[in-house]
């Protein structure tokens, strides 16, 4: 695949997790574990995937994903966004704001695979 993502994270936990399972896959996985300089890193070295926590330190996830979608290099980056808290509020704030995809932990390692590889092919 060759494909490139950044997993903006602060669980290091969930951090080294998809950074397996998708570096197993051919991935490229960039990591960032921080809200408020999250847009500068995107912006560094724009990734072909983006999956973004909603509760970071310094901003929330929803906060980073309106700036991505307002910017004109990331607008149509897909974003998998990922939560502790499955609220169906939260999954309407995340697609109303632009997310490619809402997901819940804990996830599966199957499942996180095949949404990134969905998300490149769509």
């Amino acid at each position: 695949m060759g494909k490139r993502v950044l997993l903006i994270e602060d669980e290091p936990n969930i951090i080294e997790a998809i950074s397996f399972i998708l570096s197993r896959d051919g991935w490229t996985v960039h990591t960032h574990e921080d809200g408020t300089s999250a847009m500068a890193k995107v912006l560094a070295l724009p990734p072909d995937v983006i999956i973004l926590d909603v509760m970071l330190p310094g901003r929330s996830g929803f906060d980073i994903l309106r700036d991505l979608r307002d910017n004109e290099v990331t607008k149509a980056t897909p974003v998998m966004m990922l939560t502790a808290r499955g609220q169906d509020k939260d999954r309407e704030l995340a697609m109303r704001l632009g997310a490619s995809l809402f997901m819940t932990k804990p996830f599966s390692n199957e499942e996180v695979r095949n949404h990134v590889r969905n998300l490149m092919e769509a």
